[in-house]
């Protein structure tokens, strides 16, 4: 499975057919890896993520929208983490326009209720204009849309798979496995924790980025104050 993470990050418009011909592995292997760890390519197609029954889908707001202070945008996602010995899912939240995480959450189930954690503990510090996310059921639960309509926050879904919708945490998980999680081997979900708090810590603080003027992106996140 961890090869399967590399190659994506690598080469995210690959299909499971080209994957399965690159990697050498039988291409049904490679569909159910990449359901299980939530894997699509960037390009339209069928969505390994579905929105549960009866579960609302909202409109794309952000296209053509110029995100120019903090607050006006975040954004979620989950991503795979692997582990010696298994792996885990990682859910995170982002602020567009400053890159900056405003809080994260592991889980060894894709159950909701990390994604709704990771929330209320984002959301208890301030509140977006606009929230986006994908079309997965995590997101398009009622739990989770009704905690961001209470706050009177828009609610922004991408379009059924297309990935770049919601490029900037794309961006986020291939920074963080290429510097911290694919430099390490993880034995447990403690030290899974453990070093990816530490490294939160230093990509908030002290990691500066080219966008944003070589600033960190907590620097300019609180710039909204």
């Amino acid at each position: 499975m961890r090869r399967i993470d590399e190659q994506y990050l690598a080469t995210p418009f690959y299909g499971s057919r080209r994957m399965a011909e690159v990697l050498g592995v039988n291409r049904k292997r490679i569909q159910r890896l990449l359901r299980l760890m939530g894997i699509e390519a960037i390009y339209p197609q069928r969505r390994t993520t579905r929105p549960g029954v009866g579960h609302k889908i909202y409109p794309y707001l952000l296209r053509n929208v110029a995100i120019e202070r903090p607050d006006h945008v975040w954004s979620t996602d989950i991503t795979y983490i692997p582990l010696r010995h298994g792996f885990l899912y990682l859910a995170a939240i982002i602020d567009w326009f400053s890159r900056h995480v405003l809080a994260w959450r592991l889980s060894n189930t894709l159950d909701g209720g990390f994604c709704l954690d990771a929330l209320d503990e984002a959301i208890g510090g301030g509140a977006p204009e606009i929230f986006n996310t994908d079309q997965g059921c995590q997101f398009t639960a009622a739990a989770f849309t009704g905690r961001l309509e209470s706050r009177g926050i828009a609610i922004s879904m991408d379009g059924r798979g297309r990935a770049l919708d919601n490029v900037f945490i794309g961006r986020l998980w291939r920074i963080v496995k290429y510097e911290q999680v694919y430099l390490h081997d993880y034995a447990d979900g403690w030290e899974a924790e453990q070093r990816l708090g530490a490294y939160y810590r230093f990509y908030a603080n002290e990691r500066p980025h080219q966008a944003l003027g070589y600033r960190t992106p907590a620097a300019v996140y609180v710039e909204r104050q």
